[in-house]
């Protein structure tokens, strides 16, 4: 059977053959055989539609069942080729994966730690001797198990100092403001393709907290390891599809090694299908130690960010920004919500003058109307912390989905399990000071820039039909 689709008056006709192949035939009889579309995963514009929404689409090296792969491999090939399997764990995923076990945030991350170091073995892989290539000669699971609250750290620190010289330069030369977050890459993926070079110049150029991770186990850590990056299989657990998108940037690209920053990423509920493929409750598992290295935990205890399940950017910014521009320190931030929860404001007053003026905006409903302000250069704000999804990363499209009790409920309860962590400011980190000093040569060097900041890229619309207005 043969289909045939008109494109429109005076244009050539699409005809579908029954064995899918297609011919574009022209006005004057002639027909011309096209190449089947392939696309990608940077061909996706993540809308808020196919990956964040239908978990059911399998992205090929972007799953959980590519890392079963990488694990099995380990357990077979001969040491020299076997890969150090790292995984990095967002607080996000650590608090739904809570929630969905009934754990404490503590119990949560030292059960998940366990399970991906027992995977197909007997006992944690840590306690097993490395060969001279780093990877253990019996390697069946994971090897080290982080937390991405740790590079969270770098990721505020540079988006506070980025926002200060932006701020000073605007008032010298007009540099774009507001600055926007960059740590959501369903906006940042948005804001490509959609709005291009108009928007480009207000997006805050630091890394997000996966990628800045994905810098430092790919460059610091395989250094500490004495292996190549391609040496290191690096999986993240993330509460968004989209960070998918996000590892899968050019820009996060070894040429000379040919591998990613990020090799893989799982969403909290592949993580949860996992669990439910093996059989495994993680109220049921033993807990292990967690890694030092990496960690923002003391002993028994996690250590977090304040300022909301989305990072926090915009509170860390603010309070810097108030004692480093003016000499004020801040103690406490009212939010003034606006026309719904997710857009709310926060000034920073002086004698009846605004010296300050922050906004948060979550979901694409926010984001537009945010978007519009800027091109009618009507929008009052010097920094906006930007997330696609509504009620921010804790309520990402790959977080566990609510079953016995509503949405509404469960996001309460990851909401609390979230704010459990005690916060610390990412100045106070030792660790942290540490690392910019022997890794990047200093918070100032040419090499922290290079390693903690990235850039953006408009993309060109194409004349399709199909194009999605906005």
């Amino acid at each position: 059977m043969k289909v045939e689709k008109k494109l429109g008056k005076g244009t050539a006709k699409i005809q579908i053959e029954d064995d899918g192949t297609y011919f574009q035939v022209n006005q004057d009889g002639g027909s011309q055989k096209l190449e089947k579309a392939k696309i990608s995963l940077n061909d996706c514009l993540a809308c808020s539609g196919c990956i964040t929404s239908a978990e059911s689409v399998l992205i090929t090296q972007q799953s959980h069942e590519e890392l079963s792969k990488v694990l099995h491999f380990n357990k077979t090939a001969e040491p020299s080729q076997q890969k150090l399997v790292v995984i990095s764990v967002s607080p996000q995923s650590r608090a739904s994966l809570a929630a969905r076990f009934q754990l404490t945030p503590l119990d949560t991350a030292k059960k998940l730690t366990a399970f991906f170091k027992n995977r197909g073995g007997e006992g944690p892989l840590f306690q097993l001797p490395l060969n001279d290539e780093g990877v253990s000669s019996d390697s069946q699971g994971v090897h080290y198990v982080f937390d991405t609250t740790f590079s969270r750290n770098f990721s505020l620190l540079e988006s506070q100092r980025e926002f200060v010289q932006r701020f000073r330069r605007h008032t010298e030369s007009r540099q774009a403001l507001p600055m926007l977050a960059s740590a959501c890459p369903g906006w940042i993926c948005y804001a490509e393709k959609t709005h291009g070079s108009f928007i480009i110049p207000y997006i805050s150029t630091a890394k997000s907290p996966q990628q800045v991770m994905g810098s430092l186990i790919k460059d610091h850590f395989a250094q500490q390891q004495h292996l190549t990056p391609d040496k290191i299989y690096h999986v993240t657990v993330m509460p968004c599809y989209d960070k998918k998108l996000e590892a899968s940037r050019p820009d996060f690209f070894n040429q000379e090694y040919q591998t990613r920053d990020v090799d893989c990423v799982i969403t909290t509920g592949e993580i949860l299908r996992l669990l439910e493929q093996e059989g495994v409750s993680l109220s049921d598992v033993d807990p292990a130690p967690l890694d030092a290295e990496f960690s923002c935990a003391t002993g028994e205890e996690l250590l977090g960010h304040q300022g909301g399940g989305s990072g926090g950017y915009l509170e860390h910014i603010f309070r810097y920004a108030a004692q480093e521009l003016f000499g004020i320190q801040v103690d406490g931030i009212t939010y003034k919500p606006l026309k719904n929860k997710d857009f709310q404001e926060v000034t920073l007053e002086k004698d009846g003058t605004v010296l300050l003026h922050f906004a948060l905006a979550y979901g694409f409903r926010n984001i537009q109307n945010l978007v519009q302000k800027l091109k009618r250069r009507k929008s009052p704000y010097h920094y906006v912390e930007v997330m696609a999804c509504p009620s921010g990363c804790l309520n990402g499209g790959g977080q566990i989905k609510a079953e016995a009790i509503s949405s509404k409920d469960l996001l309460q309860q990851v909401e609390k399990l979230y704010e459990m962590v005690r916060t610390v400011m990412p100045e106070t980190s030792p660790e942290i000071k540490e690392l910019y000093e022997q890794w990047l040569r200093g918070e100032d060097s040419k090499e922290a820039g290079k390693t903690l900041h990235t850039q953006y890229h408009a993309v060109e619309k194409m004349s399709s039909g199909f194009n999605i207005k906005w």
